[in-house]
């Protein structure tokens, strides 16, 4: 087993802890993070978190994070991070087209965690992102991850041989459909193997053809966030324009319920708004990604018509059970949206820890979430009220990939997911790990 305090890790862009706090429960000891933003360095400190740095990255020296850790080579044993992801997003290329990517001055994100790479050498590096950002076509910002680290290899006499995957972090415990990024290099020179998926679709884990195979049920948001209580001093009613038809959407559906290809009235086109419109949690299902920036409209909201708490949200990203954020309801999401579910971040440490530092952790997972053998039936479903029903009518579809809604306006501007995307789905399944030879 691990004993706490043994491998140092330095967090960057560390937001409200998602990363660290999945470290910290595989045993690791997070000795110092940094971010530019001062109400997720006060949430750390209010989470018991010590040498918390509010500075733009760009204005941190690495002589700082020695202080801390030590200066010898190798004081780093991991270097943690999630660059800020904008100019990568799903949603930047849905709102703008083909984005600017690496010339899109918050790039420079990337630039600069790799400055702390080259300068500390830890033993092992981890990246976190979007999935955007190895899109087939638009991989800028992969390509610059690569180069890089030929660079600090040559210059250092260093053998960073980088892993990446796009996992789903629901195909390992987390109540969540997530898709992100993730890259792992260790500086001598082995290749990382991503643990494989140990959950799968609830109806897929009930059928013959899986039953047999070991795999478990996803984890639905009834046993994330089920038991729950409410918190009757936050504001949990949706305002807005479309509120008062979130209750005439059953669980696990989202406005498409209301087009005529489902059973709803047809008041809206086919797939002509975010997957995110009106978007509402299953009790079976795992819980959609949440959102760090959602409009009024913008789910995934409760399966009882409102916005999830705080907790709940806490809940879904697996954060421990002693979490805490004291901040405006904007902050709080857009912290908890932006993080890391620490299960997902305690796996992959496990995985380090056994394959890089040759330690291992027999026990259970600290944050996995408890199964429960019951889910309540659905909530029941209303009728569309009366002012929306001049809605009802002949909409017209999507026009298909790369033509977002602004295309059915003229605006030349116009994008949804980018074609030849690894993931075209918010349900599909993530690619598997590769490794890459510096030397190709």
């Amino acid at each position: 087993m691990i004993q706490k305090s043994d491998l140092q890790v330095v967090s960057l862009f560390s937001g409200c802890g998602g990363l660290d706090y999945g470290f910290e429960a595989a045993g690791y000891s997070v000795r110092f993070a940094n971010d530019h933003d001062k109400s997720s360095c006060e949430t750390l400190r209010l989470n018991d978190r010590e040498n918390v740095l509010h500075a733009a990255i760009e204005e941190v020296d690495t002589s700082e994070v020695r202080k801390v850790i030590g200066a010898s080579k190798g004081s780093c044993d991991v270097l943690i991070g999630g660059p800020p992801c904008q100019p990568f997003s799903k949603s930047a290329y849905w709102s703008k087209g083909d984005t600017l990517r690496l010339n899109d001055p918050r790039a420079n994100t990337l630039g600069q965690y790799f400055r702390f790479v080259e300068e500390l050498l830890p033993q092992v590096f981890f990246l976190e992102n979007v999935h955007g950002l190895s899109y087939n076509g638009k991989e800028e910002g992969f390509q610059f991850i690569i180069e890089r680290i030929k660079e600090i290899n040559l210059k250092a006499d260093v053998h960073y041989v980088p892993s990446w995957a796009v996992l789903n972090v629901a195909d390992y415990g987390v109540p969540q459909l997530r898709v992100r990024f993730f890259l792992v290099a260790s500086r001598r020179g082995g290749q990382f193997r991503f643990p494989d998926p140990t959950h799968i679709p609830r109806e897929e884990a009930e059928s013959t053809l899986f039953g047999g195979m070991g795999m478990v049920p996803y984890v639905s948001s009834w046993e994330a966030i089920g038991n729950i209580p409410v918190d009757l001093n936050q504001k949990l009613k949706i305002g807005g324009k479309w509120a008062a038809l979130l209750p005439s959407i059953p669980e696990g559906e989202n406005y498409l319920w209301h087009t005529e290809r489902k059973r709803g009235l047809p008041l809206f086109g086919w797939r002509t708004r975010y997957w995110s419109f009106l978007l509402k949690l299953s009790k079976r299902l795992p819980s959609w990604t949440i959102q760090a920036q959602p409009g009024s409209a913008v789910g995934p909201f409760h399966w009882t018509n409102r916005k999830l708490s705080w907790q709940e949200m806490a809940g879904i990203q697996t954060f421990p059970q002693n979490f805490q954020i004291d901040a405006p309801r904007t902050e709080i999401q857009r912290q908890i949206g932006n993080a890391v579910p620490s299960l997902m971040a305690e796996i992959l440490a496990r995985e380090i820890a056994r394959q890089v530092f040759d330690r291992t952790n027999q026990e259970n997972l600290t944050l996995d979430v408890p199964r429960c053998d019951t889910i309540p039936y659905p909530e029941p479903v209303h009728p569309v009220p009366q002012k929306y029903q001049h809605l009802v009518g002949d909409h017209a579809a999507h026009p298909g990939t790369g033509k977002g809604r602004s295309y059915m306006t003229g605006n030349i501007a116009h994008a949804t997911r980018p074609k030849g995307s690894i993931l075209s789905e918010p349900h599909h399944k993530a690619s598997a790990g590769h490794q890459l030879s510096l030397e190709e």
